[in-house]
């Protein structure tokens, strides 16, 4: 490492000199700089930060620089790195530095701090989801208090104060950590005889050596020591520290040695949307109360995590339409859906029950009716509520959920009395309260008025939500379970949030991408963009207060399209398909960049170029009609469309209008499709808000308006729009990400992950790593663009890998339903030569299972429908009934339901066993587990290697054989 000598500045009698000191690899026209809560270090304005300087030692590039403090110094501080003016690239994330002085400590003295960069990974220890589920027993332990040393230090001239520091998140009970070096004082590499470190809080351990100026330099390590003797000692190479012997040495080093160097720990989850969970207790869907049940599972399973769709209330439209999760009503409101009506009294009268126990007989089909069930618990609710609501609402816990959640609370049960007065959602249509204000939400609210009960009920509905889905959350982290939550990327357009924030919102739409991307239709999702700078404003406080309400319930969650945050395909409110859009934010083509490009006809490409042999060829007899009722003469054999029908939402309503009056001659969807075709025959798209600024249309070589121009045209065009898409924004892009993720992640301690899929820009998985952002691996959406199916053994640490997801078919589907693709997988990744079952049978799946268990990626987690393809008795259910979402049917009904209750996978131990095992053998974490023999003794369940499974079944080993060329009879049982 560095020669510590370095960097020392000058000493005066009166001040201390502090010396930092950080390996760190830059970029040219990069430098490091340290930044604090101090003046001396710029009271946390990077420009008057501390510059540091670099130093080739070795193969590391060492940054750093002094400053002279009062002996009583105390203060925070932090890297960054910056260009040559000082504006800052990235900076390190995690907690804030400490910088306090010794006690004790003269005048003149030296003090050298060795810190190593905190990356976004590191702090993922610190993430509720490992600090209070994983590792909550480490996290528990006591601190300790450190002997002083400061005495023996005066005595000795030569003599320097060693502080080690190392975080280490994962300690067993009766487990200490230790440091051993090449010193005596460090053991001599024994590590009973090393240094033993002092637990300080926060999984840091520490503790000082004096050490003597010829002790330098040191090699040295970490070490687990265990009561009994067992030990493991830090992985790669041994750390080294050591001092300038030409000079005066340093009388204080603290190091600060960043995370302890394991063996990174892994686990697994299942994923299942809430809707989709049955069980004996629920009324026609899942339940937040049947969380408890699904945990039970997931320990005994071997799962760590169980993953979530979005929970919010999505009902807009009053139909099945709300069945999707991802199109919210409110952000902070919970779903009414997931009620369970039962447990809102102990003292329900006996017609109630009676009209319960009919409901759930009912409503047990094989998929959520979605409308009936909600309409049903409301009503049951309703009955309740009336009995019961004076002792609700004036209980000490209401008014304490009413007090920290009537922000949002009052405006969301407002919008919902006023959605149902006024029989829509769309505030738009609500007279004089489409503008929200503070005095009219008071005065709705209001204990005097008329309706204050119907709000009331509203309140009595979030309350019981809110305490049914913290018992089931706080089930979930004393057991050891990660509850993971989903953030939707957008919010419905007419929603609480765009009635009461307004201004946060552009009231244009959004796809999220480009169509070609996720949807084969170009339909567009309809949500409204995001105004990136108004909210900006007050720190997105907006979306601070989500991330802070998911955290009440969640310990993880999942960013729902992180592109969102780089940037967001927008289209013009008037459009219904994707394809005339733009990306938000990004950087136009200007008029004066065209035309030195020799284009200069913005008319004939940024009109929609309607040729009378086009019109002619689209619709054949009927064109005459189309012509006098949509078009107007513009040049000769050319036509532009009329003013009451030049956008996508005028061509609809005319449409409607004539198909009203029978004067259509063909079906109105196919003249909706050719006519919406002709709108979209561009080359260009003027920026409606700078009309000289332009952009180019998504595959713009498709249009026949491309078509007919030059060579020359064409040649620049094709250059130009190859720029706009892949190259030109990347900056602009990371910034943009770079100013609204860390808001999110810093407003909660949950872990985050993002959904990372398709074509992505070069600039998102640098930020994600950047910011300890963990992405998502589906085998068959790989991200390299020569792979057709991705290689879970090369996946990268900071990952959650799935053989599928909500978005596309189940694994047994996708076996099934593409012969070709099914050989060619079984010729490249089981690489096998021989015919593959048409069927997705259970050694299949446990074959692509397996394969993601054993893969490096931090998360392994799995849709329930794919694990249940380890049984046969499972798969009598067509694969296509299983598939959650369609994402290529825009009015795709999200209904649903496991088609076996959450009680009969409890009771089935071989499945159970089969889970178990892929988990164990794989090397993952896992719960631990006790369960009550047939004796009634409790006995812990742990995997054993055996001869149990090969005389269970030859038929799985020859298939294995079959599979990898190598038998298997080492498959881990219970």
């Amino acid at each position: 490492m560095a020669n510590l000598g370095l960097f020392s500045g000058t000493k005066t009698a009166k001040s201390v000199n502090v010396s930092f000191i950080l390996p760190y690899y830059t970029q040219w026209g990069q430098s490091l700089l340290v930044c604090g809560s101090e003046r001396v270090l710029g009271s946390w304005d990077v420009k008057k930060g501390l510059l540091l300087s670099p130093v080739h030692q070795g193969e590391e590039l060492i940054w750093g620089g002094s400053i002279s403090v009062p002996s009583e110094f105390s203060g925070e501080y932090s890297y960054y790195v910056v260009d040559d003016k000082k504006s800052v690239l990235r900076w390190e994330m995690g907690k804030k530095r400490k910088l306090v002085l010794p006690e004790g400590i003269n005048g003149g003295e030296h003090v050298e701090l060795h810190d190593l960069w905190q990356a976004g990974g590191d702090a993922i220890p610190f993430r509720s989801a490992f600090k209070d589920v994983i590792f909550r027993r480490s996290w528990g332990l006591n601190i300790e208090r450190p002997l002083g040393i400061q005495n023996k230090l005066d005595k000795e001239v030569d003599a320097v104060v060693v502080h080690f520091k190392i975080c280490c998140p994962n300690v067993e009970e009766e487990t200490s950590v230790y440091v051993i070096g090449s010193t005596a004082k460090l053991g001599q590499w024994k590590v009973q005889d090393g240094l033993k470190l002092n637990y300080a809080g926060d999984s840091v351990w520490q503790a000082d050596a004096l050490m003597q100026k010829g002790d330098f330099p040191i090699k040295y390590k970490y070490c687990k020591y265990g009561k009994a003797g067992n030990f493991s000692l830090e992985t790669g190479a041994h750390r080294d520290l050591s001092i300038d012997s030409s000079k005066v040495p340093p009388r204080y080093i603290f190091l600060s040695d960043g995370m302890m160097r394991e063996m990174p720990w892994r686990g697994a989850g299942v994923a299942l949307p809430m809707f989709s969970v049955r069980s004996e207790a629920d009324l026609g869907v899942g339940e937040f109360l049947d969380l408890k049940l699904l945990v039970d599972w997931a320990v005994v399973s071997g799962f760590h995590l169980v993953q979530l769709l979005p929970i919010n209330d999505t009902s807009v439209h009053g139909m099945w339409w709300d069945s999707y999760p991802y199109s919210s009503l409110s952000v902070f409101a919970l779903h009414p859906l997931y009620l369970r009506v039962e447990a809102l009294s102990e003292n329900l009268p006996e017609t109630i029950k009676k009209e319960i126990q009919e409901a759930r007989e009912q409503l047990d089909g094989k998929d959520v009716d979605y409308e009936a069930t909600l309409a049903t618990k409301l009503s049951i609710a309703k009955k309740v509520f009336v009995q019961e609501k004076d002792l609700i609402l004036n209980s000490r816990s209401f008014q304490k959920y009413f007090s920290e959640n009537e922000q949002w609370l009052k405006p969301y049960a407002a919008f919902c009395f006023l959605r149902d007065f006024f029989e829509t959602s769309d505030h738009s249509q609500w007279g004089r309260f489409s503008c929200f204000t503070e005095k009219k939400l008071e005065k709705l609210v209001s204990k005097d008025s008329l309706h204050h009960d119907i709000i009331r009920f509203h309140y009595y509905i979030q309350f019981h939500l809110h305490a049914q889905l913290t018992e089931a959350a706080e089930y979930a982290r004393k057991k050891g379970v990660i509850l993971k939550g989903d953030l939707p990327i957008g919010v419905d357009r007419n929603s609480v949030d765009t009635w009461v924030h307004p201004n946060l919102f552009r009231m244009n739409t959004s796809t999220g991408a480009p169509p070609d991307y996720f949807d084969k239709n170009g339909q567009n999702w309809g949500f409204p963009t995001y105004n990136w700078e108004e909210m900006s404003k007050d720190n997105y406080a907006w979306w601070r207060a989500r991330l802070t309400q998911m955290a009440k319930y969640f310990t993880a969650y999942r960013i729902d399209h992180i592109l969102g945050f780089f940037r967001i395909w927008e289209l013009p409110e008037h459009a219904m398909t994707g394809l005339i859009g733009k990306f938000r934010p990004s950087i136009p083509l200007s008029k004066e960049e065209l035309e030195r490009e020799g284009i200069w006809d913005f008319d004939r490409l940024s009109l929609p170029y309607i040729r009378q042999e086009f019109v002619q060829e689209r619709f054949g007899a009927s064109w005459t009609f189309i012509v006098s009722n949509f078009l107007n003469d513009y040049q000769k054999g050319r036509y532009v469309f009329k003013e009451d029908c030049d956008t996508e939402k005028k061509i609809a309503s005319k449409l409607k209008m004539l198909a009203e009056k029978s004067m259509l001659l063909e079906s109105e969807d196919k003249i909706r499709c050719d006519l919406f075709d002709l709108l979209k025959n561009i080359v260009l798209i003027r920026d409606p808000e700078d009309e000289s600024k332009f952009y180019p249309r998504f595959n713009l070589e498709d249009t026949s308006s491309f078509q007919d121009l030059d060579d020359h045209s064409k040649n620049v065009l094709k250059r130009l729009y190859y720029d706009y898409y892949f190259h030109r924004q990347e900056n602009l892009w990371r910034q943009n990400a770079l100013k609204t993720l860390p808001a999110l992640l810093d407003s909660s301690d949950m872990l985050a992950c993002g959904e990372d899929l398709g074509l992505i820009p070069a600039c998102v998985h640098p930020v994600m790593q950047e910011l300890g952002l963990i992405g998502l691996r589906i085998q068959r959406m790989p991200s390299e663009p020569d792979l057709e199916f991705g290689i879970p053994s090369q996946y990268s640490y900071m990952t959650v890998c799935a053989p599928s997801c909500h978005d596309c078919s189940t694994l047994r589907a996708w076996w099934e339903e593409d012969e070709e693709r099914r050989c060619r997988y079984f010729k490249n990744v089981v690489g096998s030569d021989g015919i593959p079952p048409s069927r997705c049978v259970p050694e299949i799946a446990h074959f692509v299972l397996r394969q993601h268990v054993e893969a490096p990626s931090m998360w392994a987690i799995f849709p329930l429908q794919d694990l249940l393809a380890l049984k046969e008795e499972y798969m009598t259910r067509p694969a296509a009934e299983e598939t959650i979402n369609d994402p290529t049917n825009p009015k795709h009904y999200w209904r649903y339901r496991v088609h076996v209750t959450l009680e009969s996978l409890m009771n089935d131990k071989e499945l159970i066993s089969s889970i178990k095992g892929l988990v164990c053998g794989s090397g993952r974490s896992h719960p631990s587990v006790e369960e009550t023999d047939d004796q009634g003794n409790q006995e812990t369940i742990v995997m054993i290697t055996g001869k149990h499974q090969a005389a269970k079944g030859q038929e799985k080993i020859s298939f294995e054989k079959q599979l990898t060329g190598v038998p298997r009879p080492e498959t881990c049982v219970l």
